[in-house]
């Protein structure tokens, strides 16, 4: 085991915004081992009571072996975990483990107020970091604090996400089921038999994502983690649609992590993470897979209580939607909170109701108390600032794809957003500038400008709720073979919103204090308070998402594209749950470089975009009528003649919007007869068989082989040409 070496490392300060980091249930949760331990709590009120005294708890530091040699220095690695427990447990009582591993434990520090288990250097662990211990082991828990492989006094090298840190957590999970081997501080070996085996993993960004990689494996005895806006796949937090957010990210994150006794030792480490990250492409490959821990979903056997910021631009909201949709698909007992703060710990945005409701959640997981929880709503969404709200799942069960064309122009706005097909055939131009600003992309809406396509709701009439992912289909040709694509979606309307990209990221620490817990000469259970900033603007950007070019048939591979050639683009944008109000309008921003957020590329591409053929796909609650509504629309695209309607037949059809080629061909068959009639101006006619196309239509709708939105606009456009017969 290593000697403890307490230099404070100066870190790489753009890599340390990682150290800034936090599914619906189901009632699937009988299907979850949850054998019922002995009683060794006090509860009163369905919640466990601090019993137990802290002051006299047991702390020791222990050394797992692992099966690993990540610093090749001929030696498997050892593990290091610092233990609080109640001082009963040394006398046959057994208690549960709420887990946090980390990285941070040596200097970078954990939580608002950045503490480390050995605050004062003097080589000694005194310290537990954050309120857990002081809360818990009164409460006849205990705690344990795992130095990640390479970090603090844990020996090996760091690699960023690889199976290494992943397995530096389950050797202390085994260990602790009574597996595996392990020393104290004087080289004895020592056995965990004060444990039920039963582990909670919490904690916040990396820590989180330890979590989250330890619960993809299956380890028996993890029977909840509770990860805080945590990495679910590391090249989601390195790169998007192909763009690095910036070079060399996980060998730069490595060694801001690594002991700082061990920086020299593991450079050859670093060397192969930047090597096998493959900055220069931009691709997903086998190191991103090794990293991704949401393909190994049907794996978690542990319960998850997922919390995220939905404006969190270290690790983005895509990290907490497809680890949930996931978990979602294989039926994973789980829970959400979403905030409009950015990457922020429940703690610091939520404090009271947080340490109330993960009270509850350990209790009920490791303790078998079957105090409720699971019966709550499944998902706390916050609309502004401490205004919450429940709901039975994520999405909203109410929400569905509605496609907004791209259109052109009218008197009021550059660029027009409409529900229906586009007749006609329209172009619009921009310039990619590598140098512009997110700013310079959405102010002056009401203004075309040469870098940047703007596309604008009318005023809502209602409010419009997004509960889901955006994607964007950009059919475009390029002057260049390659160029960055970024894509906003921006509420346009002055109201007061949470100031998350603010330096506390939507959250301001006060002089005051709040006490969670026991507390000792070393070790205190009060924390500064905290409360919500604001402001007062005129524009929120709602979601961003972001396509290299050359990535646009998938990214494991990119190719140049042919410069004046047509391309389909498509990508998803970041998850939202939002709503925009009455008398706001809905904004769609087309761009390119974003400087801001990536890597910006140089080549100054001009992009000529197809309207019509050009959408974004928005997740309302309500779905296209109540859009439509919002947009005070008829919803249709008001046809002059049935020739216009066999155009939007041909449009949909070519969106695979029917169930199969019959039915665009029956339905065209139909309206080849009307148009006769049309042609002919024999009304009487005309209208039996319009409406002979409405009733086939409704046939179609009814047996599930036309698309919602294709039936919507064509009932409408039937009757609106109905109606001009009629009149």
């Amino acid at each position: 085991m290593k000697t403890k070496n307490k230099k404070i490392a100066s870190m790489i300060t753009s890599l340390l915004l990682l150290t800034m980091f936090s599914t619906p249930i189901t009632a699937d949760t009988e299907t979850h081992d949850r054998t019922p331990q002995p009683k060794n709590y006090h509860l009163e009120e369905e919640a466990t009571q601090p019993v137990y005294d802290y002051d006299n708890a047991i702390k020791e530091t222990i050394y797992v072996e692992s099966n690993m040699d990540s610093d090749r220095d001929g030696n498997l690695d050892r593990i290091a975990a610092d233990i609080i427990r109640p001082q009963e447990t040394d006398q046959e009582l057994q208690v549960p483990i709420i887990m946090d591993a980390s990285p941070y434990y040596e200097s970078i520090g954990r939580g608002n107020e950045s503490e480390t288990k050995d605050p004062d250097g003097d080589g000694v662990n005194e310290k537990f970091p954050l309120f857990y211990d002081n809360y818990f082991v009164p409460r006849g828990y205990a705690v344990v604090q795992v130095d990640m492989v390479g970090t603090n006094n844990s020996d090996g090298c760091p690699p960023t996400g690889g199976y290494e840190e992943t397995e530096s957590v389950n050797v202390v999970i085994d260990w602790l089921n009574g597996e595996g081997t392990a020393w104290d501080e004087n080289g004895q070996e020592i056995q965990a038999n004060w444990s039920t085996g039963k582990v909670g993993m919490i904690g916040k960004s990396y820590d989180g994502t330890l979590a989250n990689a330890a619960a993809a494996t299956g380890i028996d005895g993890l029977e909840t983690i509770v990860p805080i806006g945590a990495i679910s796949s590391w090249y989601d937090y390195y790169r998007y649609g192909g763009i690095p957010f910036y070079r060399n990210g996980p060998s730069g994150l490595s060694h801001a992590v690594t002991a700082s006794e061990r920086i020299e030792p593991c450079a050859v480490v670093r060397e192969e993470i930047r090597n096998d990250a493959d900055d220069q492409t931009g691709n997903y490959n086998s190191f991103w897979d090794e990293r991704n821990f949401v393909k190994d979903a049907e794996n978690v056997e542990a319960s998850v209580f997922v919390i995220h910021g939905l404006n969190d631009y270290n690790v983005k909201a895509n990290h907490f939607s497809n680890w949930w949709d996931a978990l979602t698909n294989h039926d994973v007992p789980r829970k959400l909170w979403l905030t409009q703060t950015g990457h922020v710990d429940p703690f610091d945005f939520r404090r009271a109701e947080w340490v109330d409701t993960l009270h509850q959640w350990f209790d009920y997981w490791l303790l078998d108390i079957d105090n409720g929880i699971m019966n709550e709503p499944m998902v706390d969404i916050e609309r502004t600032a401490d205004e919450w709200e429940t709901t039975g799942n994520w999405p909203n069960e109410g929400a569905e794809p509605v496609t907004i064309r791209l259109a052109p122009e009218n008197e009021e706005v550059p660029g027009s957003l409409m529900t229906s097909p586009i007749l006609g055939e329209f172009t619009q131009s921009f310039i990619d500038n590598p140098e512009q600003t997110e700013q310079q992309m959405v102010e002056d809406e009401f203004t075309a400008k040469e870098n940047r396509l703007m596309y604008l709701s009318p005023e809502l009439k209602d409010e419009v709720q997004l509960s889901g992912v955006p994607k964007l289909n950009i059919n475009a040709s390029i002057d260049q073979d390659d160029s960055n694509l970024t894509a906003l979606i921006v509420d346009y309307g002055t109201t007061e919103r949470v100031n998350h990209r603010d330096r506390g990221e939507g959250i301001r620490t006060l002089d005051s204090e709040s006490c969670w817990g026991a507390s000792t000469d070393v070790d205190d259970a009060c924390y500064k308070e905290t409360e919500k900033t604001t402001h007062v603007a005129p524009y929120e950007i709602v979601s961003h998402g972001w396509l290299d070019v050359q990535n646009w048939d998938g990214l494991e591979h990119a190719a140049p594209v042919e410069p004046g050639k047509t391309y389909t683009f498509q990508w998803g944008m970041l998850p939202e749950d939002y709503i925009f109000q009455e008398g706001h309008r809905i904004g769609v921003i087309i761009a390119g470089s974003d400087d801001q957020m990536l890597m910006p590329d140089n080549n100054q591409a001009s992009f000529d975009v197809t309207l019509g053929d050009s959408s974004i796909s928005l997740p309302v609650v309500g779905g296209k009528q109540t859009l439509d509504k919002a947009f005070d629309y008829k919803g249709g695209t008001s046809p002059e003649n049935v020739a216009d309607m066999k155009k939007i037949i041909s449009i949909y059809q070519e969106e695979d919007a029917f169930a199969n080629p019959g039915v665009a061909r029956s339905l065209l068959t139909h309206l080849t007869a009307v148009e006769r009639f049309e042609e002919q101006q024999a009304t009487d006619k005309f209208m039996k068989h319009m409406k002979g196309f409405q009733r086939l239509i409704e046939k179609k709708w009814e047996n599930k082989q036309i698309a919602r939105q294709a039936y919507q606009v064509l009932t409408i456009d039937a009757a609106s040409l109905l109606n001009k017969w009629e009149n």
